[in-house]
């Protein structure tokens, strides 16, 4: 039986709105990116709760002192660098696909978030980021109260 996959136009313009911030990154404000800069841009995962956003993001091989993290106005910063094993024997490579140096990823939060309380893991390959919401942007009940209309009765009396 064959698969059925649904084509999601949110994840479409998503995907748009990253290739234009990309461009706009490798055309005005680092030029050199473009050109070989840049070693690779891990794959993420961007999730949420009703407490936190959850950020996982791939860096295969990458050790926590090799990790820069920052947010600053609900932009989170992951900047790191992977570097090249350097073996001591001579090497003929005749193919090279893994990507060696620096990446930046930066994400929009839609939110306000508690800065002070987010915490990092690195492990198998993956940072996970637990970013909890502020008090004031988690989802509430709020109770409608049934009040009696006394105008509105005493209008139909009269």
């Amino acid at each position: 039986m064959a698969n059925v996959t649904r084509w999601d136009p949110f994840q479409d313009m998503l995907s748009l709105r990253e290739a234009m911030n990309q461009l706009m990154e490798e055309s005005f404000v680092r030029p050199s990116a473009g050109r070989g800069g840049q070693g690779f841009v891990p794959a993420l995962d961007l999730s949420e709760t009703p407490e936190s956003y959850l950020v996982e993001a791939a860096v295969p091989g990458l050790k926590p002192e090799d990790v820069e993290i920052t947010l600053e106005n609900n932009v989170l910063t992951i900047k790191g660098e992977t570097r090249q094993e350097v073996d001591d024997k001579k090497r003929n490579f005749h193919r090279i696909e893994r990507r060696f140096g620096s990446f930046q990823r930066t994400i929009g939060l839609p939110s306000t978030v508690k800065a002070d309380a987010i915490q990092a893991s690195l492990t198998n390959g993956v940072l996970r980021l637990e970013i909890p919401k502020a008090e004031e942007v988690k989802p509430r009940k709020i109770s409608v109260n049934v009040a009696e209309n006394k105008a509105i009765e005493a209008g139909k009396n009269s």
